[in-house]
């Protein structure tokens, strides 16, 4: 599969979303082992969680011990895979989101996550959500101690604008790697954001990138250009979405969810689409 690069990792240029495994409407533990694994055999090397991925108030991390069961069971092969998670937004267990952005709950967080993921270092830690009444600054410097004691190997954020994002670059001393902000062909508001980090070097992971669990489905229904590209080059609607977003930077790194071995399988395929500019063109008006 064709490679990006997340800080000094090369990675599969489309990824895994842990998400739909998890929460509301998940399916069987081996069924999700089975998706994770049909990614792995795809290419992909790339695994995104967080630790409020879960349904339930009592079952914090399940989609972390999720993913970490998977690549045991899948066995040495899986060791290149880059375990990205998430801290500070969170899952009372009624369905709703929260936040905590407080220094101290995020390096605690921190510990859990590597603790369920059975790993030494976290490959890729973010900071989920900024949390209103702490300062930015403060949650993002929870990373920065991370990363200096060794308990994370590179720092993220999540759901950030553009002064977010150089104020992490800043706070963190120049090494934020990564920014994760919704985009996809029904989400395009965040298209600063990722040209923001194409200009810095700095990987951009779209999440949600065929517009979330519930709307995936629409997709050629609400965006026919989609499906005419799509039936020009011969594949799915959702390749098609995936490879545009590959060609809007070469730091653009789409973090698909699944829940279904056929549903990433297809999604990896992107990686190997390439549409020509008129296309690109066509797609971004």
């Amino acid at each position: 599969m064709q490679q990006r690069t997340i800080g000094d990792r090369s990675v599969s240029a489309i990824g895994l979303g842990g998400m739909p495994m998890s929460i509301e409407g998940r399916p069987d533990p081996e069924r999700s082992i089975a998706t994770v694994h049909a990614a792995l055999d795809a290419g992909v090397t790339l695994i995104d969680t967080a630790d409020s991925y879960h349904r339930d108030a009592n079952e914090v991390g399940h989609n972390e011990e999720l993913v970490a069961r998977a690549l045991r069971e899948y066995g040495a092969d899986a060791a290149d895979v880059l375990v990205a998670t998430k801290g500070g937004h969170l899952r009372p267990g009624d369905g709703t989101w929260t936040r905590n952005g407080d220094p101290e709950y995020l390096k605690r967080a921190a510990k859990e996550s590597a603790r369920r993921l059975g790993v030494d270092a976290i490959g890729l830690y973010q900071f989920h959500r900024p949390d209103p009444a702490v300062p930015y600054a403060d949650s993002v410097g929870a990373l920065r101690e991370l990363l200096d004691e060794g308990v994370i190997l590179m720092a993220g954020i999540s759901n950030a604008g553009i002064a977010q994002i150089d104020e992490a670059r800043e706070v963190l001393g120049g090494r934020l790697v990564s920014v994760q902000n919704q985009f996809s062909p029904a989400f395009r508001s965040s298209r600063s954001e990722l040209e923001h980090c194409a200009g810095l070097g700095i990987a951009f992971l779209p999440w949600s990138p065929l517009g979330g669990i519930a709307n995936a489905k629409e997709l050629a229904a609400r965006h026919g250009v989609f499906q005419q590209v799509a039936d020009e080059t011969g594949t799915s609607v959702h390749q098609v979405a995936l490879a545009w977003q590959l060609a809007l930077a070469p730091v653009v790194i789409p973090i698909p969810g699944a829940s279904r071995p056929m549903s990433i399988r297809d999604s990896a395929a992107a990686a190997d689409l390439e549409l020509t500019s008129d296309q690109v063109a066509l797609l971004s008006a």
